[in-house]
């Protein structure tokens, strides 16, 4: 995998999109690594007893598939500034929910380093917003050596 670089970004370009169809068990092996026993999220008939129509994607798993799509696209030199996102909709198994993101902000800061923001945004095939969030990366310079 390539690492992008600073200089090869510009406001307005649009991050590789990248969608995901979670399963049941992703769901449940994602909570047994997070530690999450909400059922909601294992139990399918628990699950309907609450109103919803399958097991749930967990919120955080909603995080970790944005974060995907902008490390995924940054490339493994990139550095992880900050990031954010909310929950807005629900996604059960089977549901595609593709992941896109855009650049919203180019600069260099104090310390010399290229940082680029992006706004991202995770829905469902019928436009259905599930997650919107942020981050903020630092790319490689390429007049800049270690």
């Amino acid at each position: 995998m390539t690492s992008r670089n600073f200089e090869d970004v510009a406001v307005g370009m649009e991050l590789d999109p990248v969608t995901i169809r979670p399963t049941a068990t992703q769901l449940f092996r994602f909570s047994a690594a997070t530690w999450n026993a909400h059922r909601i999220h294992y139990d399918a008939r628990y699950a309907a007893s609450e109103g919803y129509p399958d097991v749930l994607v967990q919120s955080h798993l909603h995080g970790c598939f944005l974060l995907r799509t902008a490390l995924g696209w940054a490339g493994p030199a990139a550095r992880l500034r900050s990031f954010g996102w909310r929950n807005r909709g629900i996604a059960v198994p089977g549901d595609t929910l593709t992941c896109t993101g855009t650049v919203t902000a180019c600069r260099v800061d104090g310390s010399g380093a290229g940082i680029v923001e992006c706004a991202l945004e995770e829905r469902k095939d019928d436009g259905t917003l599930c997650a919107p969030g942020t981050a903020v990366l630092e790319l490689p310079r390429e007049d800049v050596r270690p």
